[in-house]
């Protein structure tokens, strides 16, 4: 197994605790702040406009790499409505992922913030794959996000 990795992502929000938690909580809207090109398309068959809760299932594909499709699937572990929830993946490109989505009342809005713990397959081949591109692709992956936030919900004044 390749060595453990942990990452941060914080942004702040100029929406109340309800509206963030209302989209960010929503895996439809999950596309609108993903590169396009990482191919990420929903393809559970449930609603996925319902509430989420734990034990629920969402199944996926992904490109992250040279368009090559790849199947995931990520379990909601634990929700606290307005405060955070989890997802963890049952299959897919990691060996193990683990990701914490929190959201707390701030002046002026909201801040968000991702933490992401991962190990990748293939041992010190992962390793080596983390440090020549994974890492890279993650924080391309949420500095694309942020602008789009940034552009769905508006920019922050601090």
């Amino acid at each position: 197994m390749s060595k453990f990795k942990n990452i941060s992502f914080v942004q702040k929000i100029p929406v109340s605790l309800e509206t963030a938690w209302d989209f960010f909580s929503s895996p439809a809207n999950l596309s609108k702040i993903t590169p396009k090109y990482m191919g990420f398309v929903t393809t559970s068959q449930q609603l996925i406009s319902q509430k989420m809760y734990p034990g629920q299932i969402f199944t996926y594909k992904v490109s992250p790499l040279m368009g090559f499709k790849i199947d995931w699937m990520t379990e909601i572990t634990h929700v606290v409505d307005n405060q955070y929830f989890v997802d963890e993946q049952r299959f897919g490109p990691f060996a193990m992922w683990h990701h914490q989505h929190h959201f707390r009342e701030i002046k002026g809005g909201v801040e968000m913030t991702d933490i992401v713990d991962y190990v990748l397959p293939f041992g010190p081949l992962g390793s080596i794959a983390n440090a020549l591109f994974v890492k890279k692709q993650f924080d391309e992956m949420f500095q694309y996000r942020f602008i789009a936030v940034e552009q769905i919900f508006g920019k922050f004044k601090n």
